[in-house]
């Protein structure tokens, strides 16, 4: 007799966890956007309770302090990032191709926003690049793994001809600040920043092989 009790108590234990991570994705996705227009430090969790129509109490329950509310946003922009621009362009063969895959989804990441703010990282690693702590640390985390990645197939498309005797971190260096450009140059408003941009980037792919 007691076995169905028992197995019941699970299932509302299981739901109960189940909405519990349904209820931190939405708020750390909200705070994901809030972050990209106003910066992370505009994180509140009054502020985020106000927009989803929540109890403060609910989400200080959840996160517990506006740190690591930040942190969540971290996470949840770096998931963004991950699924709308690495995830698909590892479909195309390693080297040139996935390295010009990469870097068009990129371009459309900032031309065509999932965030309001745009580019999650160029809007908040200035404001945190002095400020030592857990934050920081996620945000240079996040923007090294992305160095990574460009470096990776940089090293790849070097090994097919591409790019002969350019530094793989310098070639990554000058397309994440073209494209950072870009995006802050789009956000006010500028139409040719993007096509600029696109040019400036196309150059550098298509040194002598």
């Amino acid at each position: 007799m007691d076995e169905p009790v028992q197995a019941s108590e699970q299932e509302i234990s299981d739901q109960r966890l189940l909405k519990g991570a349904r209820a931190r994705a939405t708020i750390a996705r909200r705070a994901a956007e809030v972050a990209s227009v106003e910066g992370l430090t505009g994180l509140s969790l009054g502020r985020l309770a106000t927009d989803l129509g929540v109890s403060k109490s609910g989400v200080a329950t959840l996160f517990g302090t506006k740190e690591k509310l930040q942190l969540a946003a971290v996470a949840a922009a770096r998931e963004m990032f991950i699924d709308t621009v690495i995830r698909p362009a590892h479909s195309a063969e390693k080297g040139m191709s996935r390295l010009r895959a990469l870097i068009e989804r990129w371009f459309d990441y900032v031309g065509e926003p999932m965030l309001p703010g745009g580019c999650f990282r160029c809007a908040n690693l200035p404001e945190f690049d002095s400020r030592p702590g857990p934050v920081r640390d996620a945000l240079a985390a996040d923007h090294e793994d992305w160095f990574a990645v460009l470096e990776k197939e940089i090293g790849h498309a070097q090994g097919q001809g591409y790019m002969a005797g350019l530094d793989p971190h310098a070639v990554a260096f000058q397309i994440d600040a073209v494209v950072g450009a870009a995006n802050t140059a789009a956000r006010m408003g500028d139409e040719t920043a993007l096509p600029l941009a696109r040019t400036i980037v196309e150059g550098l792919l298509s040194s002598a092989r």
